[in-house]
């Protein structure tokens, strides 16, 4: 077998590819891999991709011809590439468009390419319920409400449909972005953020409409939004991870478009105000009195006419959503989020319920352009005293976690970091809440944990942003749509396990562009030689496909 050894990939008969990290086609190759494969795992000299049906389904998807796909892989390819991953990606970009779904008068009709693959669907047991009549050979009546049902099923066989049924204009809303804000300041949309916008839109035809925006923390989803719906101009229901957050969106709406504060209201625990546009959180969504009742905030979805639906951290939506969902398919719908990894699986159900990726821009790539701060990533590993090795060696393995992300050594280390960046405005990050409010204490930083009342997050966010408070220390409440613009240090001392999407949103967190030399810096304590670093290893796996290098530090060796 010929090879051109100086070409950066091997792509192998598993549909895994290799990269080598240090070929000077490595930029080049891992921007043209984000495209149409799934990073897996990221060591020192090689990182993994596969390419899988999903992967491949959302290049098609956003256009990306198999042609192209294999050029590229043949073009950057060590040894020739095995023809049965050739012959795969053809058969899995096949695959999408064969079943189209569209909408005749009042009925859905699901048609297929061929007849023996319609007869392969009517003979599936978990179809029978959705595909209620034949009108031909190649074609079935579908309700309205199960068109999300149907999809969801569909792309579970591995046939993805795609979904030309169109959608309700909704309610009408005049509303367009300002050129300046309500301060004075300039603003404009930035051209990667117009072209998520047109990519999303698609001139308002029936290929648009639905899909999700992959774009880091910082670098303006919630702008993207703003354009969207403007750009549709219908009202609008948005679906935020928290109060804060729902706060935020409203004050963003209210700054850079022509809507007044009449028209946008809050749906949060604290007010139910159903406006033209509509701001709740997915907390009030799912509350229900007891366990076995049912979601009474649900009927949001109903509540209005609405044009638009836009699911702010779409990664994070929680199953009754996802249920909702599926019965409003014919709402435009919008997902954001920073990374569409979802640690349960479920990444089908986002593509087939929101839609396909629209726009995903390198986090390395806004870097360059200085729309997003750059980012120094160190790993600090320290070692376990004595006495808590020897009770983390006999503990289970769940136990084994919590033993050494709660390390006390960890708070030597944070008094270090704090020195060393004394004029950085910083976020003490963790999972555990007394371990937070223990280092907190010592500290003597203001704590924010789930339980603080949303007074006192409210009075401590605005506090931070205005240099009063220099540091604020907070547990997973922050992982999410916490606009503090002027964080530009964060110390992780604990995380949830393996949580790639958690890695990559506290990063975010502090990549809002900075004055000066627009650098941030991201700590992670880690206790050496446990569970802890193995967990570690995995949670940057997001990051290192974006293109970020973690620093390892040792007990005792200096951060220079």
């Amino acid at each position: 077998m010929s090879a051109v050894p100086d070409l950066p990939l091997i792509v192998q008969g598993d549909s895994s590819v290799l990269l080598e990290v240090a070929n000077p086609r490595y930029r080049e190759a891992r921007e043209a891999l984000l495209a149409f494969a799934e990073l897996v795992k990221s060591p020192e000299h090689f990182h993994t991709y596969r390419i899988t049906p999903l992967s491949i389904w959302n290049a098609c998807a956003a256009g990306l011809e198999p042609a192209r796909i294999l050029a590229t892989l043949t073009e950057l390819a060590r040894y020739p590439v095995p023809g049965n991953v050739a012959a795969s990606v053809r058969d899995l970009a096949a695959r999408f468009g064969k079943l189209e779904l569209r909408r005749f008068g009042e009925d859905l009709v699901l048609s297929a390419e061929d007849e023996l693959l319609a007869e392969e669907l009517a003979r599936q047991k978990g179809l029978a319920l959705v595909l209620t009549r034949r009108l031909s050979p190649r074609s079935f009546r579908i309700a309205p409400d199960d068109r999300g049902r149907l999809k969801r099923l569909l792309i579970k066989l591995g046939w993805p449909v795609r979904d030309l049924a169109g959608y309700v204009q909704g309610e009408p809303l005049e509303v367009a972005l300002r050129s300046e804000t309500l301060a004075g300041k300039p603003f404009a949309l930035r051209t990667y953020q117009g072209e998520a916008v047109d990519a999303f839109h698609a001139a308002g035809g029936e290929r648009g409409g639905s899909g999700v925006i992959v774009l880091p923390c910082g670098a303006g989803k919630t702008v993207v939004a703003l354009a969207g719906i403007a750009r549709v101009g219908s009202s609008t229901l948005v679906l935020a991870s928290s109060v804060t957050a729902a706060r935020q969106w409203i004050a963003e709406l209210l700054d850079k478009t022509t809507l007044t504060p009449e028209q946008v209201g809050e749906y949060s625990g604290f007010k139910k105000d159903i406006r033209p546009v509509t701001v709740a959180t997915y907390q009030v969504l799912t509350y229900r009195p007891k366990g076995t009742d049912t979601f009474p905030h649900l009927d949001l979805f109903h509540g209005r006419d609405w044009g638009l639906i836009v699911y702010d951290e779409v990664h994070l939506l929680p199953a009754p959503v996802f249920q909702a969902t599926a019965g409003i398919q014919a709402r435009r719908r919008l997902g954001l989020t920073a990374t569409l990894v979802r640690e349960d699986g479920l990444e089908e159900d986002v593509f087939a319920l929101i839609g396909p990726k629209c726009a995903d821009v390198p986090w390395k790539e806004l870097e360059q352009a200085g729309w997003i701060a750059r980012a120094r990533c160190i790993e600090m590993r320290v070692s376990l005293d004595e006495l808590r090795r020897r009770e983390y060696v006999t503990a289970d393995e769940r136990s084994k976690h919590r033993l050494a992300a709660e390390n006390p050594r960890k708070a030597e280390l944070v008094r270090e970091i704090l020195a060393r960046h004394p004029d950085e405005p910083a976020l003490l990050i963790g999972t555990y809440v007394e371990q937070i409010e223990t280092l907190a204490k010592e500290l003597d930083i203001p704590v924010l944990s789930g339980s603080s009342p949303q007074k006192k997050r409210d009075e401590l966010y605005a506090r931070f942003k205005s240099g009063e408070v220099r540091a604020l220390a907070v547990t997973k409440i922050a992982n999410f749509a916490v606009d503090l613009p002027d964080a530009a240090l964060a110390i992780q001392v604990s995380g949830s396990f393996g949580s790639r999407q958690e890695e990559a949103q506290r990063l975010g967190r502090i990549l809002r562009p900075k004055s000066g030399a627009n650098q941030a810096h991201f700590y992670t304590l880690v206790s050496r030689d446990t569970k802890e670093q193995e967990f570690a290893l995995h949670r940057q796996l997001f990051l290192c496909e974006q293109g970020y290098a973690y620093e390892i530090v040792e007990d005792g060796t200096p951060v220079t």
